[in-house]
């Protein structure tokens, strides 16, 4: 079944602001939540349906490739779309939890829903990687390699910290709710259980492999695919793929930041390149055609005749990739002219030839003009 439009789904137009994004989706999420709506299938499906939009409106670069291209431009990519593969509700309260007053435990969602339950097992820890890019990399787009070494969630016993054949007991101090309440004169306090440390539960059995902490620690290789014209600084988060929850809770996010080398010859300026080349004095004013280095194969430019020092010629379509897939930027060649500091007999015997017919022609100009000024200030 096709896709509907995300900014129906959030009942906005496309000129919605960041705060009516937000406003928008909180209200479709408490209105079906799945605590509230037990067994309501289609509330389910409307509460992912409005994380997936939420996913790619509440981000800028999603949202304009989502504006120009629709569906198909937050697709097929960690850097394309929230979730290629689709929403589960375990995403969605990992992913979205922050809205409504934090990831994990102690949201909105356990006040207004009483989801004890969801409070037991913590989220993991949220992981950063630093990727380095060379812009040869940027104007190609590249497949990088990180290693991570991060907890995850234990194979023998699936993440619960009891020995296999044995399962965690209930705690005696909360009952197994997790929390206890602390009465202060007219207020309840709700704090987590200090027994079970929010858990609901003990492992009086633990499991040797992880020492009851149901989740060990490993190192991965993870291939990141990263898109031509990829920006300085840009962040990415990729769900679920930091560090594994406790005892269950759903794992921390990666999140990825981009970071461009500088380069010996070119600058950026967004997608355009600039840089400066040098050109003889005769080739400033007779014209000629040059080659220009580029980030791929040197390419021949015109050099006008009459060209200026300090002047910028253009070269379209030889800069970046655009990170929205429309093309390329220019290359911006800056023409320096170059002045001989030491020159040959001949050279300068021509030079000053040259000199003298010059200064002839300068000093008929300036009669001219200094002509026409005079006769603008006769009465």
């Amino acid at each position: 079944m096709a896709k509907r439009d995300y900014y129906e789904v959030l009942g906005l137009d496309r000129n919605a602001s960041q705060d009516e994004i937000k406003s928008a989706y909180r209200k479709i999420a408490l209105k079906n939540h799945p605590d509230r709506n037990p067994g309501d299938k289609a509330a389910e499906e409307q509460f992912k349906e409005a994380a997936e939009a939420y996913a790619v409106l509440s981000e800028p670069e999603k949202r304009k490739r989502y504006d120009q291209f629709g569906h198909a431009g937050v697709e097929g990519s960690p850097f394309a779309g929230a979730h290629a593969g689709g929403f589960s509700v375990e995403d969605i309260f990992s992913a979205f939890g922050d809205i409504f007053g934090g990831h994990g435990g102690g949201s909105i969602f356990d006040e207004l829903f009483g989801g004890g339950n969801r409070t037991r097992g913590r989220r993991g820890a949220s992981l950063r990687v630093d990727l380095v890019l060379t812009l040869e990399e940027v104007a190609s787009g590249v497949e990088k390699t990180i290693e991570l070494t991060r907890a995850e969630q234990c194979d023998t016993c699936g993440g619960s910290g009891a020995k296999p054949g044995t399962q965690p007991v209930r705690c005696t101090t909360c009952g197994g709710a997790g929390e206890i309440t602390q009465s202060q004169g007219f207020f309840a306090i709700r704090r987590p259980c200090p027994h079970c440390e929010g858990r609901g539960e003990i492992v009086q059995a633990r499991c040797s492999t992880c020492n009851g902490q149901g989740k060990v620690r490993r190192r991965e290789s993870k291939r990141i695919a990263i898109p031509p014209g990829i920006e300085e600084g840009h962040v990415e988060r990729l769900l679920n793929q930091g560090e594994a929850g406790d005892f269950g809770g759903p794992p921390g996010d990666l999140v990825l930041v981009i970071h461009v080398k500088e380069h010996e010859f070119f600058q950026r300026r967004g997608p355009d390149l600039l840089c400066e080349v040098p050109i003889r004095y005769g080739q400033a004013a007779l014209g000629d055609t040059i080659q220009v280095p580029t980030l791929g194969q040197p390419v021949d430019m015109t050099i006008d005749r009459g060209t200026q020092p300090g002047q910028v010629l253009r070269l379209r379509g030889q800069g970046l990739p655009r990170a929205d897939g429309r093309g390329k930027g220019n290359l911006l060649v800056k023409v320096k002219v170059e002045i001989p500091k030491k020159l040959t007999a001949r050279q300068e015997e021509i030079l000053r030839e040259y000199d003298e017919i010059d200064a002839q022609h300068q000093r008929k100009s300036k009669s001219g003009f200094f002509d026409k000024l005079k006769n603008m200030f006769l009465f």
